[in-house]
């Protein structure tokens, strides 16, 4: 199966779309590729067992945050707090080659300068 390419980047502010915290907001705190998913600060908490050893001493149910699919992810503008689709655009090579732009206000993400609002 081919590899999709993430739109997100690690902290970028996201919204799940769906799922058991449907509506939530948080920051990607990992993403995985291969296998399209990711790990959002605050969302989809799951339990995992683990058992005492010298290093931690104590052992019993942890609460961690578990993956969640890409798809089910929106990227947050950081200036109006709005899920927004994004779309990619060539600028200039000084600049970097291509940039992650807004559709709604054509607002640069990556370089946060503001082409047109």
């Amino acid at each position: 199966m081919a590899q999709k390419r993430a739109r997100l980047k690690i902290g970028d502010q996201v919204l799940v779309l769906s799922g058991k915290d449907k509506g939530k907001k948080g920051e990607l705190l990992e993403i995985f590729p291969e296998k399209e998913r990711a790990i959002v600060e605050g969302v989809n908490f799951i339990t995992k067992h683990v058992r005492p050893d010298p290093q931690t001493q104590q052992g019993g149910a942890v609460s961690i945050e578990g993956s969640v699919h890409l798809s089910n992810l929106k990227l947050v503008c950081p200036r109006t707090d709005k899920p927004v689709r994004t779309k990619r655009r060539g600028v200039a090579k000084e600049v970097g080659g291509r940039t992650k732009v807004f559709r709604e206000r054509i607002s640069v993400v990556d370089n946060e300068s503001v082409e047109r609002t």
